[in-house]
């Protein structure tokens, strides 16, 4: 059964995509403003444990947060700034702003350890996790423009993604397409996040 599973979310990865119309990107500055308290006036945020937002797809960003509106995504902070946006169309604005904006470029990290978690998010562990690069593409940058069901991760900040992993892996987060996210943190070691996430935040 769990080969039939993660057969069917590798899939996913290229076929499963949101369509909408997208937001107006210069209304959505204005828009965003509590946002950017967190996240950066261009989505680049200063603190390490708010992701960046800034070039993400508009289509994770908005199911994101309809996620936290709907209780399927939890954490103190997001759910009440979630709470405040109650227009579809505000939300598709600010989503829009902010996948419009240039991520930072990532740190230097350490050697070592990019090399070991550029090997793991190329090709996988030992333990059976898929490598990340079947989803979330070259340098974790998206597999393509259409697909915003898996979001940017490269360059992210390494905090965030190491909090994020270990959530799924935990149970904490359960969000992702088809339990495919919790299936593959769990069979990454602590050490094995440690590698990938320094990785990712060197792209």
């Amino acid at each position: 059964m769990n080969r039939i599973v993660n057969s069917l979310a590798l899939l996913l990865c290229f076929v499963v995509s949101f369509s909408f119309a997208a937001g107006d990107p210069k209304a959505g500055k204005a828009k965003s403003e509590l946002c950017q308290g967190c996240h950066g006036l261009d989505g680049n945020s200063v603190a390490p444990e708010f992701p960046n937002l800034a070039g993400q797809k508009a289509g994770y960003i908005v199911k994101q947060i309809k996620d936290f509106q709907r209780g399927h995504r939890v954490n103190d902070t997001m759910t009440g700034m979630a709470a405040t946006v109650t227009s579809v169309g505000d939300l598709k604005d600010i989503a829009a702003y902010f996948s419009g904006q240039k991520m930072n470029k990532g740190g230097s990290g350490k050697s070592g350890l990019v090399n070991k978690g550029k090997k793991i998010f190329t090709k996988g562990t030992p333990s059976g996790a898929y490598g990340c690069i079947n989803c979330h593409g070259t340098n974790g940058k998206g597999k393509s423009d259409h697909n915003d069901v898996f979001p940017v991760i490269g360059g992210q900040h390494k905090v965030y993604l190491v909090s994020q992993l270990k959530a799924f892996r935990k149970g904490d987060r359960s969000n992702d397409p088809a339990g495919m996210m919790g299936d593959i943190a769990k069979k990454l070691s602590d050490k094995e996040i440690d590698a990938v996430t320094e990785y990712l935040s060197t792209r």
